[in-house]
């Protein structure tokens, strides 16, 4: 292990990507220095000034000292010789200007990886959700107004919204723990409870409909209970629904044998190739034929045959065409899946293991890794999400310049974090579609998927809960 370490860099916003990258600093160290770039030295890459920089950096556990650098990086390690500096993967294949001042001394530059872990769920148990607090130090960054984000969630109502994508039906099974196999080492349950509930694309046409908007389900399902299941439900909750039948393939199933609160086993029932070229241009056509009454389009694909790419290009196209709104999410939690199919539209919400497939990427940084998508998908908008990290997001301020920021999980205790995706998708492309800012719908987002994690199983959002807690922010 090496004594010492550098980092420098403009530090706007302390994002995961920063921390990370830290981290990485302090398996490879003893000490740890970070060296905030002064507002002059930064110049225009710096949009908050030197203090609240350093203010922020400094409040790192990782970080032993920091301060504000305000003469070329190549002098400073010349005359303080840290034994390693480190940058992001991202400067690898680039000139590095701290090179010339290491060789002189046997210093070395060290890359930081971009690498990650999947994250699993903490302990589930029921949480208080008045302990979800918005981020002062975010709200105050971005000048947002409570007012602002109830308003557009006010205005949800007035939306009109298509969703297209894969059906889905969670069903959780409770059992009782019996004990240990004595023939093999396997546990014996017994089950005790079942409770089944919408979830893919049709929560997220659920969640758009509780919270107001008028709204339409088009997805591809079986001849089965699973259907009419479904089908009650989702009219239960005040979507219209268009199925195509599609006799050869179940409507998909995902059972969640669970045991003291926690998934021990999950089953799918599901047929993954993708619907006929018949159904693909039903489908097209229907879609042709009712776009005009909606403001928005929403796509959930969890990549189990409903959404063939040249069926996604197809629809996105006439949605451009006919200027409507469009956002996607593409799931691959366990399956591979491609979210740059969906290109030159409104909004993308992947994972950063949906981000790293696609681009197959798995060392670059996160801001590297978020720009790069933006620019392979031609998207507006990607909302990074993180996990317990939260979400990252990032508005291009010029044509060299981004602003990055994070919002933090707002509900670090999760009951059940499958539906966390579907929420935020739904009421941040709602809150954009409307004339929200990123940095808002961002929040509405975070927000909505906190609350949506507090609970088992994929219940439609609750409208009153969202303006409670966003009426509690600063």
């Amino acid at each position: 292990m090496f004594k010492n370490a550098l980092i420098s860099g403009n530090f706007n916003v302390l994002h995961p990507g920063h921390v990370r990258l830290f981290k990485f600093a302090k398996e490879n160290c003893k000490r740890l220095t970070v060296a905030v770039l002064s507002d002059s030295l930064s110049g225009k890459s710096a949009y908050i000034p030197e203090n609240l920089r350093l203010e922020g950096v400094s409040t790192n556990n990782f970080v032993d000292e920091s301060f504000i650098l305000r003469e070329p990086i190549s002098e400073y390690i010349s005359r303080e010789k840290p034994d390693i500096v480190i940058k992001g993967r991202e400067h690898e294949s680039k000139k590095n200007i701290e090179e010339i001042a290491l060789k002189e001394y046997g210093g070395k530059l060290v890359f930081g990886s971009g690498d990650f872990t999947f994250a699993m769920p903490g302990n589930l148990h029921q949480i208080n959700k008045d302990i979800l607090k918005i981020p002062s130090d975010y709200v105050k960054r971005h000048n947002i107004k409570t007012k602002n984000l109830k308003y557009f969630v006010e205005k949800f109502s007035s939306l009109k919204v298509l969703v297209i994508g894969d059906l889905i039906i969670d069903e959780y099974i409770s059992c009782k723990l019996l004990g240990l196999s004595q023939e093999e080492p396997t546990l014996v349950v017994s089950p005790s409870e079942s409770k089944s509930f919408v979830g893919g694309a049709g929560i997220v046409a659920a969640h758009a409909s509780s919270l107001g908007a008028n709204v339409s389900l088009i997805s591809v399902v079986g001849i089965d209970k699973t259907k009419d299941f479904a089908l009650k439900n989702l009219n239960k909750f005040g979507v219209e629904n268009h199925f195509f039948v599609d006799p050869s393939r179940p409507t998909t199933l995902k059972k969640r044998y669970r045991v003291e609160n926690r998934s021990m086993l999950k089953v799918s029932e599901v047929h993954q190739d993708a619907v006929s070229v018949d159904i693909q241009d039903d489908i097209y056509n229907y879609v042709l034929e009712v776009i005009d009454k909606f403001d928005m389009l929403v796509f959930s694909d969890f990549n189990y045959g409903c959404l063939p790419t040249n069926l996604v290009r197809k629809i996105s196209k006439i949605a451009k065409q006919k200027k409507k709104f469009v956002s996607a999410d593409s799931q691959s939690s366990s399956q591979v899946g491609d979210v740059s199919k969906f290109q030159d539209i409104d909004l993308i919400t992947p994972t950063e293991r949906e981000a790293r497939i696609s681009l197959k990427n798995h060392e670059d940084g996160l801001v590297v890794l978020s720009q790069s998508l933006k620019e392979k998908t031609k998207v507006k908008y990607v909302l990074l999400k993180l996990g317990r990290e939260g979400v990252m997001i990032q508005e291009k301020i010029s044509d060299k310049l981004m602003s990055t920021d994070q919002i933090p999980a707002l509900n670090i205790n999760p009951i059940d974090v499958s539906g966390a995706g579907d929420s935020m998708l739904i009421s941040s492309s709602m809150a954009l579609a409307l004339g929200a800012n990123i940095w808002e719908a961002g929040l509405v987002g975070s927000v909505s998927a906190a609350l949506q994690i507090s609970q088992i199983g994929n219940n439609p959002l609750n409208l009153s809960e969202i303006l409670q807690v966003l009426g509690d922010s600063p």
